[in-house]
């Protein structure tokens, strides 16, 4: 069953479209705010997500730009901004389709239905090699040598996330955002245990690492492959 995820500040919006959603066998939850948001995502993800732009807390664009940066979930804006340039921004920030209010249930239906069969084409396996290792990132499975080595599932988030962006500096306040959810963006100890950990089982020498790199006081990066 698909699960979408409604953010609308109007009870009667989140009302007719949570009825009309369910109606069509589609599992639905709802946010009237972006925090309430982003918990459910950390919770669980959605496979599409409704996404009004003028929320009581946090804006909408400030929270589509939350979730590009962990996850590729489909975003749907719906909201009454018309604006061309509110447009041009959202779908510049990694919005897959953009619906203004009013607007017809069937059509907003039509483009979750189209939104939804797009995304669930396969995504090629992501697999990263360095040297004589190999880290399969969509089968969690990392080998040396032909020697399997064992990450727990903190750690393999931690390595997806850098891997999804190989070779480009990674925020501290955007890994521990993507791995550990909202709310954690400064227990940055967290990060420097499970690195540690990582480089122990990963690295040829943790103290110097090569693959996992420390940009100091302000995140990490994955090397790529040539460097």
């Amino acid at each position: 069953m698909t699960f979408v995820l409604v953010v609308d500040d109007d009870p009667a919006i989140l009302r007719t479209l949570s009825i009309n959603l369910r109606a069509r066998d589609y599992d639905v939850e709802t946010a009237a705010d972006g925090r309430s948001a982003l918990q459910i995502v950390d919770e669980r993800m959605p496979d599409v997500v409704l996404l009004d732009l003028g929320l009581p807390d946090i804006d909408g664009i400030s929270v589509l730009k939350r979730l590009r940066a962990f996850t590729s979930v489909p975003v749907i804006v719906v909201s009454a901004r018309s604006d061309p340039d509110d447009k041009v921004e959202a779908l510049d920030l990694g919005a897959d389709d953009f619906i203004t209010k009013p607007f017809s249930i069937e059509e907003l239906l039509a483009r979750v239905r189209v939104t939804t069969r797009r995304s669930s084409v396969a995504e090629p396996a992501l697999v990263v090699t360095v040297d004589d290792l190999r880290l399969d990132i969509t089968e969690s499975r990392a080998v040396r040598a032909g020697e399997e080595i064992h990450l727990t599932p903190i750690e393999w988030k931690i390595v997806e996330t850098l891997a999804r962006r190989r070779g480009r500096l990674v925020r501290q306040s955007e890994l521990l955002h993507a791995v550990w959810g909202p709310g954690y963006e400064r227990q940055t100890n967290y990060l420097r245990v499970h690195l540690a950990s990582i480089r122990r089982k990963i690295e040829h020498d943790p103290s110097a690492p090569r693959i996992f790199v420390t940009e100091p006081g302000i995140g990490y990066r994955l090397l790529p492959e040539d460097s």
